[in-house]
């Protein structure tokens, strides 16, 4: 673990590792945002995933990964609506459905029609 200090004296607490045979670096914060005893925690938290054969930086991406998912789906409404003629129009995020007034009667007959419908009892094994 160490501390990169950048000609603009900005400085970082970075570590230096290897996973599969390659040497890497991670960040593991700003100084002095975080000082050295959390950063001395989250080199422990590294060095155990590097124990247990998991590439950190790996991990990190796929933890952001899944949180930015978490909060899209989070922010993410459908909406209906209906005009005047009777169109129905879906939004979901960026995506949008528009169903013509013929398209949404066929859509209102075939929910219709399996609302009635049961389904089938699976076997038990």
């Amino acid at each position: 673990m160490f501390l990169l200090v950048m000609p603009d004296c900005a400085k970082y607490w970075r570590i230096g590792y290897r996973h599969g045979g390659t040497r890497k670096q991670l960040s593991l914060g700003v100084f002095p945002d975080i000082l050295i005893d959390e950063a001395r925690r989250r080199r422990a938290e590294l060095r155990a995933l590097v124990a247990d054969g998991i590439d950190p930086s790996a991990h990190r991406k796929t933890e952001r990964e899944a949180q930015l998912a978490a909060t899209t789906r989070a922010s993410v409404v459908p909406r209906f609506s209906l005009d005047s003629e009777g169109g129905l129009s879906f939004h979901l995020g960026s995506r949008h459905l528009f169903l013509t007034p013929d398209e949404t009667s066929e859509l209102r007959a075939f929910l219709d029609a399996t609302r009635a419908v049961t389904p089938k009892a699976m076997p038990c094994p």
